[in-house]
């Protein structure tokens, strides 16, 4: 292996690991936020300070600020009136590491990328995947406090949109990682059949749409109602009238506790029998071994995933069902991005030969 050469695969491992890690790093942000919604602790902070916000209450006078300063909203008055200090800082405990996180986050990915483009060649396909990428965080933060204000007010919750949004926005970018992960690496281009490669595509597609209903769900409660399975509300398919009193008829789509759960459960069935047809076709078409086996993979996560769905929903949403479910949401997330990816067209984003002088030596 020549200086060059050794140069080059020593970068791409460095980019390798610190998107690997960034990528480790969102999901456990979404998990911490799921906790932070399932305990009530989104609101506990109620100013937004990028800067100065990284430091927690230092002394009890500034505990007892931040403490007065939640007093206010609508939420502490309408559902957590009389709460002690102590209940407070539990609370503000989880919303403040959710923050911290996201702080930590940003460095994590912007000092490294800063290093790589100084030092480091790299393509201008992998420049501009990294770039869109840090431009997606940078308006993950703006929306999260977006999200937040909706509940300072009026509300005594956040709204479900807004939540929502801020959910697959984070997934979104997690992909993003992922994807660009698995495109830093040579590997064959499969041969297989269009329809393969569309549901792969369609199962991407459709794993977001069950990741924004899913935080629909949670931003309404809706699963702590109609807690049967597989009947809801006393039958398979709800009656049209209850499915859609809201006016205008959309509204039920984002708003009604009943609609909204059973589009969460229908579209999770669809994820299942596609995920299923496409593992049976892949498996048929005696394709690649590392195409059946993702295919495989990721009908066997969707089937855990909805198993875990169903038992949280039974048992009315306990936290560490909840968080289960979220947690092999991202692995089903992970694997059909792995999968859409591996069926793609590829166009290698790969740090270049022209790596600096001193890496290739380091080497």
């Amino acid at each position: 292996m020549t200086a060059i050469q050794a140069g080059q695969a020593s970068s791409n491992r460095a980019i390798r690991i610190w998107l690997f890690t960034v990528a480790a790093l969102i999901a456990l942000m979404v998990l911490v936020g799921g906790a932070t919604r399932l305990t009530e602790s989104g609101l506990s902070i109620t100013e937004w300070k990028p800067v100065t916000g990284a430091l927690p209450p230092l002394n009890p006078s500034e505990w007892e600020r931040a403490f007065e300063a939640y007093k206010l909203i609508p939420q502490y008055k309408s559902l957590n009136a009389g709460m002690t200090l102590s209940e407070f800082k539990t609370i503000f405990w989880w919303e403040w590491s959710h923050r911290l996180l996201g702080r930590v986050i940003g460095m994590v990915y912007l000092l490294p990328f800063l290093f790589f483009l100084w030092r480091v060649g790299m393509s201008g396909e992998l420049k501009r995947r990294l770039w869109l990428i840090f431009g997606l965080g940078a308006l993950q933060g703006a929306v999260g406090w977006w999200m937040v204000a909706s509940g300072l007010s009026e509300r005594t919750e956040v709204s479900q949109y807004r939540l929502a949004t801020h959910l697959v926005l984070a997934l979104l970018i997690f992909a993003a990682i992922v994807w660009t992960l698995r495109r830093l690496g040579e590997r064959p281009q499969f041969a297989v059949p269009a329809r393969l490669k569309i549901t792969s595509a369609v199962l991407l597609a459709l794993t977001f749409v069950q990741l924004y209903l899913g935080a629909l769900v949670a931003g309404l409660r809706a699963g702590l109602v109609y807690n049967t399975w597989p009947a809801i509300d006393g039958a398979f398919v709800p009656s049209s009238a209850r499915l859609w009193f809201e006016q205008p008829w959309w509204r039920n789509l984002f708003e009604n506790t009943l609609t909204v759960q059973f589009e969460h459960r229908m579209t999770a069935y669809a994820l299942f029998l596609l995920a299923a047809f496409h593992a049976f076709d892949a498996v048929r078409s005696r394709v690649d071994r590392a195409v059946v086996g993702g295919a495989l993979w990721l009908v066997a996560a969707v089937a855990l995933q909805a198993t875990l769905g169903i038992l949280t929903l039974l048992n009315q949403v306990p936290i560490d069902l909840a968080l289960s479910h979220q947690a092999v949401a991202i692995a089903v997330l992970t694997l059909a991005v792995m999968q859409a990816e591996r069926l793609a067209a590829r166009q290698v984003a790969t740090v270049p030969q022209q790596v600096s002088a001193s890496l290739a030596q380091a080497g």
